[in-house]
């Protein structure tokens, strides 16, 4: 069985001789004794992620944590540990650790709750509205080519062709399309505009954004149907509590003198 690499598993191949002696010991290697306890982290990450406890999986993380402690002997005999590019790569790992570790300690006595999750997803809807559109546009730098181009729509001139000009490169190349989004996706200014028109349409003045100047088109409209609570509880729940990491580190580092 092969063992998927974690950050866990490489902090652990580069702290791991600091690491005290336990009395269980999950194999020794030239007389030195691999604690138990570091086997037991392995498993638990693994476990996950998904893994099954099983012998199988404790025999594999054990082949692995032998594996890094031959490797980390030969390290030590050729005095590799001792330079000084070593020292800070395992000064990090410790600091990375206990970082992690404070992180979700935090996480664990600051939970974000069912009420929190449901009212994120509330809000999300409620701002999402319940209509999406299909638009194209035509990005450009100036006023006075915004309006060129609407000059030439209103000739006939066909809207694909025309925003070939755009600076958008993401559109450009299909006639400026911007495929199914929701008005809450795009700049407040160029959403706007773009629900006030009638399907098939284009804006007739030059839509002004902090990127340019825009002429859009509305392709078609649809009924936008939000996914149920259920489906996106899981993701809601993981995006608040990284905001709340965020935010408390924010705060510590305010608290922190930093020269």
């Amino acid at each position: 069985m092969k063992i998927v690499p974690t950050r866990l598993a490489v902090s652990l191949f580069a702290a791991f001789i600091a690491l005290p002696a336990v009395a269980q010991t999950v194999a020794t290697v030239n007389g030195t004794a691999i604690p138990q306890a570091r086997a037991e982290l392995l498993i638990a990450e693994q476990k996950a992620q998904g893994a099954p406890d099983s012998d199988q999986l404790r025999a594999a993380v054990k082949d692995r944590l032998i594996g890094l402690e031959v490797v980390a002997q030969e390290a030590r005999k050729k005095g590799l540990e001792k330079s000084a590019a070593t020292q800070t790569k395992l000064d990090l790992a410790r600091q990375s650790v206990l970082a992690t570790t404070y992180i979700q300690d935090y996480m664990k006595s600051h939970p974000v709750s069912d009420a929190d999750v449901k009212a994120e997803y509330e809000k999300i809807k409620s701002q999402l509205g319940d209509k999406e559109y299909k638009a194209r546009h035509v990005l450009v730098e100036k006023e006075e080519d915004a309006k060129a181009i609407i000059a030439k729509l209103d000739k006939g001139e066909k809207f694909d062709e025309l925003a070939k000009q755009s600076k958008d490169p993401g559109s450009k190349d299909k006639g400026g399309d911007l495929g199914w989004a929701n008005p809450a996706g795009f700049v407040k200014p160029f959403a706007e505009a773009l629900t006030k028109l009638e399907k098939g349409k284009y804006t007739t003045t030059p839509v002004k954004t902090d990127f340019g100047y825009h002429v859009i088109k509305l392709e078609d409209s649809r009924a936008l149907k939000a996914p149920a609570f259920d489906e996106v509880k899981g993701q809601l729940k993981q995006r608040l509590e990284q905001q709340s990491v965020e935010r408390h580190v924010a705060e510590l580092r305010t608290k922190a003198t930093v020269k």
